[in-house]
């Protein structure tokens, strides 16, 4: 008989899922959990005999009960069967289990005897979609509380620490794969007038809006003097674009401090 969900869809499904659950729950470091634990792997070989065994007992009873069906009982069936999936019986029985409640035309069955100003109180129930939700979520803190505060897996610190690591062992291995990128020590200035039309439109796309159009300045500091608030030189420009500086964020503090100042006055 037809299944709403193919056998050879619906089990990679459950045991992707299950595999993924136990990857996240178990923590086995950079190695994934069933090579790192013989009896993970154990219980995944077994768990995915289990869904094959069971899919093919159900095929096998589906196969022997359509066999016992009558020419009409098969042709309704195919009939059913041939609806679309918005009409058929599973998609009204699952529709009808999660949206419980009464309808309008049945609220007199759910009406309280509360009366106050003609306005009544209905007994409807909670849908059920909603209901599984909230389960849901309390299973989900349950299993974060043993997690985190009983077990005493890794801290929100440690996690971001293996983070930080992980990025910056994917910025070196980045780096070594690249090893044309610009960085402030092999940087250099570019005078030729190709490179100095390039620079421009950067600065028109990226820098006017602070800087102005002429370098004069304006939220970000004038250009056109000698002064460095971070000193000069291609190396200190350089790491001023790419990382920022500490200095450049307590000067446009200030600046904007002193803008509201005379915004009161």
């Amino acid at each position: 008989m037809k299944n709403i969900i193919p056998s050879y869809v619906r089990v990679p499904v459950i045991f992707a899922i299950v595999f993924m659950g136990m990857e996240y729950f178990i923590d086995s470091g950079e190695k994934p959990a069933f090579i790192e634990y013989p009896m993970v792997s154990l219980f995944l070989g077994v768990f995915l005999f289990l869904l094959i065994a069971i899919e093919i007992v159900i095929s096998a009873v589906d196969s022997v009960t359509y066999q016992l069906l009558s020419e009409e009982q098969k042709k309704q069936l195919e009939e059913a069967q041939s609806l679309p999936f918005t009409e058929s019986a599973f998609y009204k029985n699952i529709m009808k289990k999660l949206t419980r409640s009464k309808a309008i035309e049945q609220e007199a069955d759910v009406m309280l005897d509360h009366n106050y100003d003609g306005i009544r109180e209905l007994d409807n129930v909670l849908p059920p979609w909603w209901v599984y939700l909230f389960y849901s979520c309390v299973v989900f803190a349950i299993v974060y509380l043993v997690r985190f505060h009983i077990v005493g897996d890794y801290t929100q610190k440690e996690e971001y620490e293996m983070a930080m690591n992980e990025a910056q062992k994917e910025h070196e291995e980045y780096l070594i794969a690249n090893p044309i990128q610009v960085n402030v020590e092999n940087v250099e200035m570019l005078t030729d007038g190709v490179s100095i039309a390039d620079g421009k439109k950067i600065f028109g796309e990226n820098c006017i809006a602070c800087h102005g159009a002429n370098l004069q300045g304006g939220i970000g500091p004038n250009l056109t003097d000698n002064h460095w608030i971070n000193g000069g030189g291609i190396k200190n420009i350089f790491t001023i674009i790419s990382e920022g500086s500490q200095k450049t964020r307590l000067w446009l503090l200030g600046r904007m401090l002193y803008n509201l100042e005379i915004f009161k006055k």
